[in-house]
C-alpha cells in the first residue's frame, strides 16, 4: 500500500467555498477519524468524524468546520497531528484550521526580498531568534521573540545598534535563521526569557510547515506565530536584507512522530530491524521515497510562497538523496530564480543510502544549483574542527599554504593548487563555480572563532589573538565564494569554550550588545570587510574558468606562512607569520591599500608607488589588500 503515490496539492486542511476539507495520506490504515477540539488544551474532542478512504492511499472528509478549530487524526489507534499542519497549538500536538489570508500583516502582499543577480554577492550572517534579542542589552520589548526583531531604533546606552538595526548597519545582505519551524526541544508554555535554562537551538523537527511557538507572544493561538514570523521577515526585507531558513529534513525529533503514526516506517530508512542513523540523532528520513520527496518539496514551496523566504540551508544535506535535491533546485527556481540553496555536504554518521546517491560535496557536481559549506576553509584557517587544540593557518600552522590556495580559489580547479598534496577533500576540487561554495570559519556548531583561537593558541597575546581573528575574517571575505559568519563572530563572541551550546542556558548563547573597545574595533573591521567586498566585483567571480584565468598566486616559497595572489588589478597578501615581511611587488605602479592591519573599508588607507621586485611591507598576522594601477 505504501507504494501508492498521491500527486494532489490538497493534503492537510484547506478552506474554500464555505467548506473545510481534510485529506491525509495513510495508505495502510484500516480506519481514520478526524477529532475536533474547542481549544489546543481541551481534554476530549468536541466532535469525531469518520473519514472516507479515497484515491492513492488518502482519506478525506469535509464539512462546515470554522477557523480556529483544533484537530487531530486517529489513524487506527494512533492519534496524531496533521503532517501537513499549517497552524498548531501549544507544543504542536494539535493542528488548527486556519485561514492564512487573515495572518498577513498590512502590506505583506507586496513584500519581497532583495534581488540577487549573483549568488557570490550575498553576505550571510547566521542568527538565532533567541540569541539576537534575548539579552537585556538588546533593549527589545519582545526579547527573544519574532517581534523583537521587528523593533527599530534599538540602541545601547553607548549608541550600539541592536536587533534589526544591528544587521542593517553591519551591512549583511542576508540572515540565515536557525530553526523557526515548530520543534520539540522547548516547552512553548514557558518563556525561555523567564526560564533561561530551557534554551535549545531547535534542531528537533515536530511540525515542518508551522512556525515555532516559543518565539511568538501567544503559543496557544496558531495564527499569532504565523503573523509574527511574517512581520519579522517583512521587517528584514524592508531593511534590504534577505531571509534564509535553516531546514532539517535529515531526521525528526523522535520516532514518536506524525510520519510514523500515519505510515509506519515509510518515512525512515532502516537497515534490517535497525533504523539507519546518518544524522547521529537516532533516525534518518528516507528522502528518496516518492511521498517523502513530495513532502519535502511541498514544505519548501509552501514556506517560500507563504512566507516570502529567499533561500534555504539544508542541515546534514548528505543524508538527502541527490535526485531529491535536484528536484528541490528545479522546483524552487521555477518560482524564484535567484533563490539561495546550500547545505552541509556531509552526514553525521553512517547511512544505508549508497554513497553515490548522497548530496555530499564530492557528489554535488552531478546536480545543478545546490551549494555546500566549505569545511575545507574552516579547518585550514582555524584548525581541524574535531581537534580542539589543533592550530590553523592563522595560528601559524606550517605547510598549510597550498590548502589556503585551494580555498581562495573557491574549491574550483586551479592550475596553481597542488591537488596531489591536498588531502582534506580526497576528490580534490569539488566545485565548478564559486557560486556554490559557502566560505566560513564559524557557525552555530563547535567553538566560536574567538574561543577556538584562544583555546588552540594559548600562548598568544591578546593582540595576537585579535590579529588572528582579523586575518581569518579577511581570508573568508577575500576568497572566491559566498562569505558566511555566525552572529557575534564580529564582536569576539565567546561561549566559554563550549563546543556545543545547543541546550546551554540563554546566558551562554544570547548576544550582549554592551561591547568592550576591542569588540567595537572588531565590529568596525568586519563592517569594513563587508563594504569592501560589496564594492569589489573581482571577489564575486561566477565561473570556475574565470577563477583559474584571473586569480594568479605569487610564489611565496621564501616566506613561510604567507599566501599572496593577484586578482585582476588587486594584490592580496595573507601573512600568518609573526614577522613583518617585504613582499616583492609583482608589477610596477601605484598601490592603494584598502585592507591593512586593523583597518578595512572602501576609503584608501595609503598610496605608494613600487618598482617590480621592490618590497611591499606586510605586518605579521595580517592581511593586506591593495589596488594596483600601472
Amino acid at each position: 500500500m505504501t507504494d501508492l503515490y498521491y500527486a494532489g496539492t490538497d493534503l492537510g486542511c484547506t478552506m474554500g467555498h464555505g467548506c473545510t476539507c481534510f485529506r491525509i495520506w495513510a495508505p495502510d490504515a484500516t480506519t481514520v477519524t478526524l477529532n475536533l477540539y474547542d481549544s489546543d488544551q481541551a481534554l476530549l474532542p468536541c466532535r469525531r468524524i469518520s473519514m472516507s478512504r479515497d484515491v492513492e492511499g488518502t482519506w478525506i472528509c469535509q464539512g462546515d468546520i470554522p477557523e480556529g478549530t483544533y484537530y487531530t487524526y486517529m489513524v487506527d489507534n494512533r492519534e496524531t497531528q496533521d503532517p501537513y499542519s499549517i497552524a498548531v497549538g501549544c507544543n504542536g500536538r494539535r493542528s488548527m484550521v486556519c485561514d492564512l489570508t487573515k495572518t498577513n500583516p498590512e502590506g505583506f502582499d507586496g513584500d519581497h526580498g532583495p534581488a540577487v543577480s549573483n549568488p557570490a554577492d550575498a553576505i550571510i550572517c547566521e542568527i538565532s531568534i533567541l540569541d539576537a534579542t534575548g539579552d537585556f542589552s538588546s533593549k527589545a520589548t519582545h526579547r527573544g521573540k519574532y517581534l523583537g526583531l521587528c523593533e527599530g531604533g534599538l540602541r545601547t546606552d553607548d549608541g550600539i545598534p541592536c536587533g534589526l538595526d544591528y544587521f542593517k548597519e553591519l551591512g549583511v545582505t542576508h540572515v540565515q535563521l536557525m530553526p523557526v519551524y515548530d520543534f520539540g526541544s522547548i516547552d512553548e508554555s514557558r518563556s525561555v526569557i523567564e526560564y533561561p535554562n530551557s534554551y535549545n537551538w531547535g534542531y528537533d523537527p515536530v511540525n515542518y510547515m508551522t512556525p515555532e511557538g516559543s518565539f511568538s507572544t501567544n503559543p496557544h493561538d496558531g495564527r499569532i506565530r504565523i503573523r509574527e514570523l511574517k512581520s519579522m521577515i517583512m521587517a528584514f526585507h524592508a531593511a534590504g536584507i534577505g531571509v534564509i531558513m535553516d531546514v532539517v529534513f535529515n531526521h525528526t525529533y523522535s520516532l514518536d512522530f506524525c510520519f510514523q503514526k500515519t505510515a509506519p516506517d515509510y518515512f525512515y530508512r532502516k537497515d534490517g530491524d535497525r533504523y539507519s542513523d546518518g544524522s547521529a540523532c537516532g533516525n534518518e528520513v528516507a528522502s528518496e521515497r516518492p511521498m517523502v520527496r513530495k513532502y519535502i518539496l511541498d514544505c519548501l514551496v509552501y514556506w517560500m510562497r507563504e512566507y516570502h523566504l529567499d533561500g534555504f540551508r539544508f542541515d546534514l544535506m548528505g543524508c538527502l538523496d541527490l535526485e531529491t535535491m535536484q528536484q528541490v533546485n528545479n522546483t524552487l527556481r521555477a518560482i524564484k530564480p535567484d533563490v539561495l540553496l546550500y547545505g552541509e555536504g556531509w552526514l553525521g554518521g553512517d547511512s544505508v543510502l549508497p554513497e553515490s546517491r548522497r548530496s555530499t560535496k564530492a557528489n554535488l557536481h552531478t546536480i545543478e544549483g545546490i551549494g555546500a559549506f566549505s569545511d575545507d576553509i574552516r579547518d585550514v584557517v582555524r584548525g581541524h574542527v574535531f581537534t580542539d587544540d589543533a592550530i590553523g593557518f592563522v595560528g601559524g600552522a606550517k605547510g598549510t599554504e597550498n590548502d589556503i590556495r585551494f580555498s581562495v580559489a573557491g574549491a574550483c580547479p586551479h592550475p596553481q593548487v597542488d591537488y596531489d598534496a591536498y588531502s582534506y577533500t580526497p576528490s580534490g576540487a569539488w566545485a565548478s563555480t564559486p557560486n556554490r561554495v559557502i566560505n566560513y570559519v564559524s557557525c552555530h556548531d563547535n567553538m566560536t572563532l574567538w574561543d577556538r583561537l584562544r583555546f588552540s593558541c594559548k600562548d598568544a597575546t591578546l593582540e595576537e589573538h585579535l590579529a588572528m581573528n582579523r586575518l581569518a575574517a579577511a581570508i573568508v571575505f577575500t576568497s572566491q565564494g559566498i562569505p558566511f559568519f555566525l552572529h557575534g563572530e564580529e564582536i569576539l563572541r565567546s561561549k566559554n569554550f563550549c563546543d556545543n551550546s545547543y541546550n546551554q542556558p540563554l546566558s551562554m548563547n544570547a548576544i550582549s550588545y554592551d561591547l568592550t573597545p576591542e569588540q567595537v574595533a572588531m565590529r568596525e573591521f568586519y563592517r569594513g570587510l563587508i563594504a569592501f567586498r560589496k564594492a569589489t566585483p573581482q571577489l564575486h567571480l561566477t565561473d570556475g574558468r574565470a577563477v583559474a584565468n584571473e586569480l594568479h598566486f605569487i610564489d611565496t616559497t621564501a616566506y613561510p606562512s604567507v599566501v599572496a595572489f593577484t586578482l585582476k588589478d588587486y594584490l592580496v597578501v595573507y601573512n600568518a607569520s609573526k614577522e613583518r615581511i617585504l613582499l616583492p611587488a609583482p608589477v610596477v605602479g601605484t598601490y592603494t591599500t584598502y585592507i591593512e592591519g586593523d583597518q578595512a573599508g572602501t576609503t584608501p588607507l595609503s598610496t605608494c608607488t613600487y618598482r617590480i621586485g621592490e618590497g611591499i611591507p606586510v605586518d605579521g598576522i595580517s592581511c593586506l589588500v591593495a589596488h594596483m594601477e600601472g
